[in-house]
């Protein structure tokens, strides 16, 4: 029969305790609304006794959501407990969720405490919990570093005292994902009582196995999965919501599990989280990453053109994206390239489309992606139809503040490359005085126009320029990430238009 896995989000507690995360207490009730949306089964909201903030924000948090069980974090120590059942007060359905660590490395180093006085301080702490609520959930922190036999003795002792949900952390991210299920199979085997609460884990990535760790634990009988969105949390983060939701839902069948998350409001929650906390997301991130839905080497547009089943396992649609992007790059094949021209109005001749196509290419080389305004700026300008009679082979510049501009260029004329060096008022000026020796044209320039045809560091730049010969005025334009080349460009276009106009 399949079985419903809890999603316990934590974003609002362990998340915000990752380096440089600051939220208030109106960023975080805006993120637990929006975890509302998304549908998460419990929303860790805080730990009160931590800061007059975090216990504002579990109080405002249990006033508003109602819809989801709302849980705060306390120690295992009476006032930590008291203080989040205060917290809690106005809560539909409230959470305590109290830990200490059954590792003996941390009751050595860090708790200062014998065996025998955590296994006290966590009934004690159970106890107390049920004084404010039914719903008691007891973590024994650093549980795949532990003594298996103490971790079994400490979790039943739990169980015993009233705890509902028992949680097994890996808290540092150590364990392998053959030993974590180990483990979770010796705990069911070796605790009584077992059977009668909710078996939880929540793993940690430093080894970056932390959703390998929880998604191997559902499949050994753990029913609750705690995470946080963008996987943001201590060090280098929790089992991310996005990754271990889409896991179950695109194999469900073969894990025969399911969660309530509505899958569509995932992209909206990663990107509130992001935008209200700062952390940014790395472009290769699975689901919500910018690149998790980008194609741009050509086999793979190809076969995206045909059917987006030979690529995508999960549809973009289906978790709040418009749809998948194909990138236009250097790895892009033909088929990309002529669909989108194609989209954007074009309909070229083949041997117009073969020679926009090698310019896409060269200009993809040296910019990386191309949008649409590249596109148009690459198609309006091989569209023209000038017979080259000038065709540019080569230029090279010199210049600098303390130095005069000089530039050499070389242009095919009837086959032959005639060469041509000179100086100028910088090296445009350089460039088109060289042209000028090689064509043996006297022409005046009139105008000089530069724009900014796409946006950002590597926008392409469009020159149109005016010259005049004989009375006559014509017009040159060109393309280029670099201006200079552009401008180059420009001028030789103009050349060939006034030989055409002969």
């Amino acid at each position: 029969m399949t079985k419903k896995i809890y999603i316990f989000d934590t974003t609002l507690r362990d998340g915000e305790q990752s380096p440089g995360i600051h939220l208030n207490v109106k960023e975080k009730i805006e993120i637990a609304e929006q975890l509302d949306k998304l549908n998460v089964d419990i929303i860790e909201a805080g730990f009160p006794i931590s800061s007059d903030s975090d216990f504002k924000a579990v109080k405002e948090i249990s006033k508003k959501v109602k819809n989801r069980h709302v849980a705060a974090l306390a120690r295992a120590i009476i006032k930590d407990i008291d203080c989040a059942g205060r917290a809690l007060k106005n809560a539909s359905n409230p959470v305590i969720h109290t830990f200490i660590s059954s590792s003996d490395i941390h009751l050595k180093y860090q708790f200062k405490k014998s065996r025998d006085e955590a296994l006290e301080l966590a009934k004690d702490a159970v106890k107390r919990s049920r004084k404010y609520t039914d719903m008691v959930e007891f973590s024994a922190m650093d549980a795949t570093r532990s003594d298996k036999d103490f971790l079994c003795k400490i979790l039943e002792a739990a169980i015993n005292s009233g705890a509902t949900v028992l949680n097994i952390p890996d808290t540092v991210g150590y364990a392998l994902p053959s030993e974590f299920a180990e483990l979770i199979d010796y705990i069911y085997k070796n605790v009584k009582g077992i059977e009668d609460v909710i078996v939880s884990v929540h793993c940690h990535n430093d080894l970056g196995l932390a959703v390998a760790n929880s998604i191997l634990a559902v499949g050994h009988g753990a029913r609750q999965i705690e995470c946080s969105v963008n996987g943001i949390g201590e060090r280098a983060g929790n089992a991310s919501l996005e990754e271990v939701v889409m896991i179950i839902d695109t194999r469900k069948k073969d894990l025969d599990v399911y969660t309530d998350i509505k899958i569509s409001e995932i992209i909206r929650t990663s990107s509130l989280v992001r935008h209200l906390t700062g952390c940014t997301i790395a472009p290769n991130k699975a689901i919500v990453g910018k690149n998790a839905f980008m194609h741009e080497a050509g086999i793979h547009q190809d076969g995206m053109l045909k059917d987006r089943s030979t690529y995508e396992i999960i549809k973009p649609e289906d978790i709040g994206l418009q749809s998948s992007k194909l990138i236009l790059g250097k790895h892009s094949g033909r088929h990309a390239f002529i669909k989108r021209i194609e989209e954007l109005g074009f309909k070229l001749k083949e041997g117009d489309l073969e020679k926009a196509f090698a310019r896409f290419k060269n200009l993809a080389a040296k910019k990386g992606e191309i949008n649409d305004r590249d596109l148009k700026a690459i198609i309006e300008d091989e569209i023209r139809e000038v017979k080259e009679y000038f065709k540019l082979k080569y230029y090279q510049v010199i210049s600098g503040s303390n130095i005069k501009s000089t530039s050499t260029v070389g242009i095919d004329i009837d086959g032959k490359l005639i060469e041509s060096a000179s100086y100028g008022d910088g090296p445009i000026d350089a460039s088109f005085n060289a042209i000028d020796n090689i064509t043996q044209m006297k022409t005046e320039l009139i105008d000089y126009n530069i724009e900014a045809v796409s946006e950002g560091k590597d926008a392409i730049g469009s020159v149109k320029i005016i010259v005049s010969t004989n009375g006559t005025e014509v017009m040159g334009s060109g393309i280029s990430t670099d201006i200079i080349d552009a401008s180059i460009k420009a001028y030789v276009d103009a050349m060939n238009r006034i030989m055409e106009g002969n």
